[in-house]
């Protein structure tokens, strides 16, 4: 059938399944908004206040559901605002297709109005950009675009359609998505049984798992290769949920503002399995230093992420799910009862505290895992309330923490929380933050109010930058270089304004009743938590340390 190039947008969209699109309108892409209009019925569109909005939303919705994240965009500085969000889902591997829309084919390279090479721009943080000037090869590059999101090591692609193109007409067919296919072709027999060998061989295994067992869905099977392998488990950042922390074998994060559990266990083990990882100088600290003590047997979709930060010994290539499939069904069960108990050991021994008497960020994301269940999905922005949700809030299952973690992008929160509540509007959504962080999106309340969204936002709100501050406190003699936020930035009346309902918090008594009283209430809420300047975030590891020289307040 004839359609133009905006109704094959659409139908194309439908192609992949797709329900929901983030985005905001412009002049270049307004064919595709009048399709949007005329698709209204298939097709959701949630306008956010500013493209980066839509970015993380998409990207929020993403990372909640493993499906392809979508956003939209106008050319030139709507094509541009899109560009951090991209840059966040490249860093993390999140699946995301941005569609932008350029300037006539006859007007590109003029300098035109609103003109802007957007896939040249975002070349260097996606899998794949294009400009698409042919109606013709509309339909093939949208489906070529969500196959690259999806396979292999997930990630965003950009598509460019020019104005023209997305009125044009052409011919259009249906066409099925075919199923994309777990990279299995390059998991090799050798490969597994000097995998097989080493873990036999190991006395002290230990498991660091990565945000790769989430993107493949593979949380069942590590659990299973945990218990067969009968480790303990750490986990980077991006991984939190990937396996069950109410399970003793947990041991917490590991790195930087990781357990001293964790940095310890990795030090000493003599076996460490990096499953989905890519070794990351916030996990690894000292490269020369890291497991030290260790083989290193690495699982990755992604052959680039091998010998790339940390040496190993040994690797399999391939979707994580499959290799731990293979491993499980393989290998004998193993036993190792002094090393675990050692490590139980450790876990007494260096329990994450914080004073109960007193309202910290800590505190609050504790009292919230509790009335929780650890059943909620929670996003945040980054900085010190980042490494307290990751440290003190119970996370049970998968895509249930939605956090920046390779670019660290503040700002990210709130719209990650729209994705997420829009993609499950049936689970509580609770986004923490902190005051810095707030300031850079919290114009997206407005469209989490505009869609009656239910999201919970703690503002974590000590009055200064806190990460930079507390990096400042500890390795710039004190000297607070434009990172103290104490002006009369009022957030109760700010988010009130916007229509939601705000709340302000300055001890412990007030928090229990005041979250009880705003999650009851399943209404866009804010709750403003005032705590103290100078809380910290440890364990800390020093940069460029070793992860074992992992120090905490009392070490101070």
């Amino acid at each position: 059938m004839q359609l133009n190039g905006s109704q094959i947008v659409m139908e194309c969209l439908l192609e992949q399944g797709v329900d929901t699109v983030f985005g905001y309108p412009g002049g270049a892409i307004l064919n595709i908004y009048d399709a949007l209009y005329e698709y209204s019925d298939r097709i959701r569109h949630i306008l956010t206040s500013h493209e980066q909005g839509a970015s993380h939303a998409a990207d929020g919705y993403a990372r909640a559901t493993g499906k392809v994240g979508v956003c939209m965009a106008t050319s030139g500085p709507g094509a541009t605002n899109l560009v951090t969000g991209i840059a966040t889902a490249y860093m993390d591997s999140i699946p995301l297709v941005a569609i932008t829309a350029n300037v006539g084919t006859a007007l590109l390279g003029k300098d035109s109005f609103q003109e802007i090479d957007i896939a040249g721009v975002t070349m260097p943080i996606t899998k794949y950009s294009m400009i698409i000037k042919n109606v013709k090869d509309l339909a093939p590059a949208i489906r070529k675009a969500f196959r690259i999101a999806q396979t292999g090591r997930p990630g965003p692609v950009l598509l460019d359609i020019t104005k023209d193109v997305t009125g044009a007409m052409c011919e259009y067919l249906s066409v099925e998505p075919e199923p994309i296919a777990r990279q299995k072709f390059s998991i090799q027999e050798p490969d597994i049984i000097q995998a097989l060998d080493l873990i036999e061989k190991a006395e002290r295994p230990m498991i660091f798992a990565g945000g790769g067992v989430i993107l493949s869905d593979a949380s069942e099977e590590l659990a299973e290769f945990a218990r067969r392998l009968d480790a303990p488990v750490t986990c980077s950042l991006m991984a939190q949920g990937a396996f069950d922390q109410a399970n003793p074998r947990y041991t917490g994060m590991l790195g930087m503002h990781g357990t001293k559990t964790s940095n310890y266990a990795v030090t000493e083990c003599d076996l460490l399995v990096a499953i989905g990882v890519r070794f990351s100088d916030r996990c690894t600290g000292n490269t020369a230093t890291f497991a030290k003590n260790a083989k290193i047997l690495q699982l990755d979709v992604d052959p680039a992420e091998i010998n790339k930060n940390v040496m190993t010994d040994a690797s399999v290539i391939g979707d994580v799910k499959l290799i731990l499939d293979v491993l499980n069904s393989r290998m004998g069960e193993q036993h190792h009862p002094e090393w675990l108990a050692h490590v139980s050991d450790m876990q007494q021994k260096y329990p994450l505290t914080y004073p109960a008497d007193v309202l910290t960020g800590p505190g609050v994301i504790a009292k919230v895992s509790e009335l929780t269940k650890g059943d909620a999905i929670i996003t945040t922005d980054v900085g010190q309330h980042q490494m307290w949700s990751a440290q003190y809030y119970t996370y049970r299952s998968p895509r249930t923490f939605l956090s920046s973690g390779g670019l660290g992008t503040m700002g990210y929160g709130v719209g990650a929380s729209i994705g997420a509540q829009v993609a499950h509007p049936d689970k509580r959504v609770i986004n923490f933050t902190g005051d810095g962080c707030f300031r850079m999106n919290f114009n997206e309340i407005a469209t989490i109010t505009r869609n009656n969204l239910p999201i919970v936002t703690v503002i974590i709100n000590n009055h200064v930058l806190g990460m930079v501050r507390q990096w400042q406190t500890l390795f710039y003699g004190k000297r607070y270089s434009n990172t103290i936020l104490e002006d009369k930035m009022d957030f109760v009346k700010l988010v009130e304004a916007m229509g939601a309902k705000g709340y302000r918090v300055r001890s412990m008594e007030e928090l229990e009743p005041t979250l009880k009283e705003a999650m009851e209430l399943h209404a866009p809420v804010v709750i403003e938590c005032i705590v103290d300047h100078d809380d910290k975030v440890f364990p800390m590891v020093a940069p460029g340390a070793s992860i074992d020289d992992v120090f905490s307040a009392e070490d101070m």
